[in-house]
């Protein structure tokens, strides 16, 4: 069964930082960089044995979907009731698929609660429209998920790069890959069917020893060992070891692992989010402990 925990972070968003492009140059960026502020998903809490359980991977992400018998039930009853929980995947749902303007409003029958959930990076137009969930389409939105995931509870400032579920490019422009500087990780998998798993990878770069992100499932050492933050996502090592480059270098096309390919999502960061042991400063990511590493920082952390 897969484990896929969320947490309803409540720390504030954190400001991004990203200049202002270009007027015409605005429409273009919006679908990328409307969600590098916000990342919170913590994989420690729901138990999901495959997303097609709550109805929404046959119903779609329409009114009839929010509204069968099978959502209602994993809504309200599913993991001991985590209504939080459950109103935090939505939330991620539906900004992952759904494109941005729309919004998709479910009323809880056995709460009364008004819940709306907007859209923004539209990765799966057939399934938010109503149709059945495709293959494609479950994984970008599996994809689009992990990219966001951050067990520490932390919101940190991505930019998410790729092709939606229809094979269309997510706009970006060169000024966001200048402002996100750091090529992070390449994210894939397939959360809708039973035992479906996560697996992400480094996007070419790797952290030394003395470095550390507020990102555990992203960027990490060489090596497919996983951070001790993030055991539920399988490491795969190396991006390229297992996923084709586009020619612009800049994302993936697709990853194959265990003889199962994939579209997958990659991300970059800001330098400013790569901290180093010994700056005086204990970062999230840094532990306490008689070393010069990131894992056992006594400069920054104390022993």
């Amino acid at each position: 069964m897969w484990r896929l925990l969320l947490l309803l972070s409540v720390i504030g968003v954190v400001a991004c930082g990203v200049e202002q492009p270009p007027d015409e140059m605005q429409g273009l960026e919006t679908r990328s960089q409307a969600f590098q502020e916000d990342n919170g998903l913590s994989l420690n809490g729901l138990s999901l044995n495959g997303l097609s359980l709550n109805g929404l991977s046959l119903n779609g992400l329409s009114l009839n979907g929010l509204n069968s018998a099978d959502f209602i039930a994993w809504f309200n009853s599913a993991d001991g009731g985590n209504l939080a929980g459950h109103e935090t995947l939505m939330k991620y749902l539906v900004r992952c698929a759904v494109p941005e303007g729309e919004v998709r409003v479910f009323v809880n029958p056995a709460t009364g609660v008004r819940h709306v959930w907007e859209g923004g990076m539209g990765l799966a137009p057939l399934w938010s429209s109503g149709s059945p969930a495709t293959l494609d389409e479950q994984q970008v939105i599996s994809a689009c998920l992990a990219a966001h995931a951050n067990n520490y509870g932390v919101h940190v400032p991505i930019s998410v790069l790729g092709k939606d579920a229809m094979g269309d490019l997510i706009p970006f422009t060169s000024q966001e890959l200048v402002n996100f500087a750091q090529r992070e990780a390449c994210f894939f998998g397939n959360l809708f069917i039973p035992g479906g798993t996560l697996f992400a990878g480094n996007h070419m770069d790797a952290l030394s020893p003395d470095q550390s992100t507020p990102r555990p499932c992203g960027l990490l050492g060489l090596g497919t060992m996983s951070n001790p933050a993030c055991t539920q996502m399988q490491r795969i090592g190396q991006c390229l070891d297992h996923c084709r480059l586009e020619p612009n270098g800049n994302f993936y096309s697709q990853c194959t692992y265990n003889g199962v390919t994939y579209k997958p999502l990659t991300t970059r960061i800001r330098l400013s989010d790569v901290n180093f042991c010994g700056d005086g400063v204990c970062q999230v990511g840094e532990r306490k402990g008689p070393g010069y590493t990131a894992d056992s920082c006594r400069a920054d952390c104390g022993i």
